[in-house]
């Protein structure tokens, strides 16, 4: 028998739904659906981007990214501009708007990142993090030389 708690797969996700679910109790109190603070932090990131691309990093389906684009926007936070390259395509910007809030989002992002890392000294929380960079590192490689293969085969 195998034991989850050794998998690197098993613990990071699990990790991971943790620590969203941590940040998403704290985050309540802006008005915010997990949802939409995720896709506020990806446009924080990396704003310009367009909605499918946008759908296909958050692994949403794009209807659904629309419906929460349609409310961002209501809500004064995001801009929807066209994008020059591609008429029927739009670009995503964050407003002014959303500055404070993403300011507060940060702030919360930074007391779940604490409750998560107490316990490890400095040095050990350098080491954590420039492990699942190398981690990222290796898959994003793994993931671009497969893609460039399944393209040669075609």
């Amino acid at each position: 028998m195998r034991d989850p708690d050794k998998s690197v797969g098993f613990l990071v996700g699990d990790v991971a739904r943790l620590l969203r679910r941590n940040f998403d109790r704290r985050a309540q109190r802006l008005g915010l659906s997990q949802a939409q603070w995720r896709v506020l932090a990806y446009l924080s990131r990396q704003e310009g981007v367009n909605q499918v691309t946008l759908a296909d990093r958050l692994e949403i389906l794009p209807i659904t990214l629309v419906r929460l684009l349609d409310r961002l926007q209501a809500s004064g936070l995001i801009d929807r501009r066209p994008d020059p390259h591609d008429r029927r395509a739009s670009q995503l910007y964050l407003t002014t708007k959303a500055q404070p809030l993403l300011a507060r989002m940060w702030s919360l992002a930074a007391k779940t990142r604490e409750e998560a890392l107490a316990d490890l000294p400095n040095q050990q929380r350098e080491m954590f993090i420039n492990t699942l960079r190398r981690l990222r590192r290796n898959l994003l490689e793994v993931e671009s030389t497969a893609n460039r293969s399944v393209k040669v085969e075609r």
